[in-house]
Order: structure tokens, then sequence, then C-alpha cells
């Protein structure tokens, strides 16, 4: 039985062909009694996710799943914008298309949601019953490295800045997207900054974030770079 609110799933992809077909049936699976669409949202991929998005739509229909494309690569914050234009639900899950963000724990979420009234849900790899799979030593150290540096310096009350495996009432990102000015790898820990900031009630559920499967890592040493530059830019406007 449905409760009257709806789920718009929000992914970006960018040559995911491997992992899309995948991750829109695990959504399927995990949410059948929940009313939710997905919205591919791809940045012009080479490599034919939009072929396999269209072939996904004649399964489970174009009401479901919206292929609500862009013509290059103009990066993750403005997929996330662009998405939202197109998002029906009442709820906004932001989820990464290669599979480190497992739709099994989109249940956990949502029922977190219902319990606590919650803004935002948001998915943490450091609390007990979270963990992170498939990182090297270095990778660990550097993502802890920079949730410990991010979250001494800003603050936020929240054990995972970086991850972006996150529900949120969409009245509360479309306000708190708004005065965001960041881009990519930094853009996900703005907005829950911004959001704690302005007091909206956060929570978290326990996930296991998987590294990728298929594909590279976003994640290198120029993502870190920029990551340290936006942490400095939030502390100096925030």
């Amino acid at each position: 039985e449905k409760d009257g609110n709806k789920y718009s799933i929000i992914v970006p992809t960018y040559n995911e062909r491997q992992n899309i077909a995948l991750i829109i049936y695990l959504t399927f699976k995990h949410l059948n009694d929940v009313d939710f669409e997905v919205i591919v949202v791809d940045d012009g991929s080479p490599d034919g996710t939009q072929e396999i998005v269209k072939q996904l739509q004649q399964v489970y229909g174009e009401d479901r799943i919206l292929l609500r494309p862009r013509p290059r690569k103009l990066g993750l914050g403005t997929a996330y914008i662009h998405g939202l234009k197109h998002a029906s639900g009442n709820f906004v899950v932001i989820m990464d298309a290669d599979l480190s963000h497992h739709p099994k724990y989109l249940p956990s979420f949502i029922k977190k949601q219902m319990e606590t009234g919650a803004s935002i849900v948001t998915g943490t790899r450091y609390v007990k019953g979270g963990g992170v799979h498939g990182w090297n030593l270095t990778r660990k150290l550097t993502s802890r490295g920079a949730n410990v540096l991010a979250q001494t310096l800003l603050w936020p009350g929240v054990s995972d800045l970086t991850g972006s495996f996150r529900l949120y009432k969409k009245s509360a990102i479309e306000d708190v997207i708004s005065s965001c000015v960041s881009k990519g790898y930094v853009f996900q820990m703005e907005i829950i900054v911004r959001a704690s900031r302005k007091g909206y009630h956060i929570e978290e559920v326990p996930i296991t974030f998987v590294d990728r499967v298929f594909g590279s890592s976003k994640l290198g040493g120029s993502e870190i770079v920029e990551y340290l530059k936006g942490l400095i830019y939030l502390l100096l406007t925030t």
C-alpha cells in the first residue's frame, strides 16, 4: 500500500552502460512497495548508456524511468539541479550509478525518515554497521582524513560528509542547493554543511560503500586537491 509519498531517484551517469541496468533492476527489486521514479541524467556518454536506458524504459515504463540527458559532461552539481527540475516526488534520492551505493539501503533510508521526520537522511560509512570495501589503505586514510578534517573545521555533526548517498525532502534540497556554488566532488559536502548551518534535521544510516565495480574510480589526487580547496572555501563563506 502506498502512503502518498513519492521518491524521485536522481542518477547522474557518464559511461555507465555496464552498471545502469543493474542499478535500476536492484532499485525496483528493493522498492517494490514504494512509489518512485528514476531520473537518469546522462552527460552525453559515448558508450551507449542512453540506449540502454531507452531499453529499460521499454521494460519498466517511461513514467518510472525518465531519461533527461545533457549534451556533454557538465559536472555533478549541475546534474542534480537538472534532475531536480524533472522530479515529481516530494522526496529526492541522489545515488551514484556505479553501484558503490547499493539500492538495498533505500528502504532503511525511507524508514529512518519516516521514524524521525528528518529533512535529510545520509548514508554513513563511519558508524557501527557501515564500512568500506575494496578500498586500499591510502584511499581509506584519505577519505577518512578528509572527513575528520572537514568535521574538525566545519563541525556539522554528520560523520560522513563526503558520502553522497542521501535522501532529501524535496523542499529542503531545493532550498539548500540554491545557495551552493561548488562543483563536482565538493558539492555533496557543501549541501550537507549548508543544510546543517540552516538547521535542517539530519539523520544517518549505516551503509557499506563498495568501490566501483566497473570503470575507474572518480576520486583521484586532483579531486582531493579540489576537495581541500572547497573545504577552505566553505570555511570562509558559511
